[in-house]
């Protein structure tokens, strides 16, 4: 059974930073496409990044290019996102995806988590 859980939500003042972590487990992560997705309050789900299985190619949304930044530990089966200068509109409940077929374009993906909350305070 595939579980992702994400962990490293919070609140946090504009400006700031955070890291969420994503523990994949029941799965073999190294073949993994993985990428971080939001959801804000009242609009749709919305890619933030995606990185590859293994070369390290990583692909951003414009409106986090430069401040967010995806990284994976396939040795310890761990997807990372690292969040700088947060702004108000980061506030979303962030949620961990695996697809094994696709690219770094990918609009579907196979497994979900349930998401981590994170909250900007302006």
């Amino acid at each position: 059974q595939v579980q992702l859980v994400e962990s490293g939500g919070g609140l946090v003042q504009a400006g700031g930073s955070l890291t969420l972590s994503c523990a994949a487990s029941g799965l073999t992560f190294r073949w993994f496409l993985m990428g971080w997705w939001r959801r804000a309050p009242g609009k749709e789900r919305e890619f933030v990044a995606a990185i590859n299985r293994s070369d390290g190619r990583t692909r951003y949304a414009n409106s986090v290019e430069g401040r967010f930044t995806i990284s994976r530990d396939n040795a310890k089966n761990t997807l990372y996102l690292q969040m700088n200068s947060l702004k108000s509109e980061d506030t979303a409940l962030y949620y961990c995806a695996a697809e094994r077929l696709g690219g770094l374009g990918s609009q579907k993906y196979d497994y979900w988590g349930q998401g981590t909350q994170v909250t900007v305070l302006s």
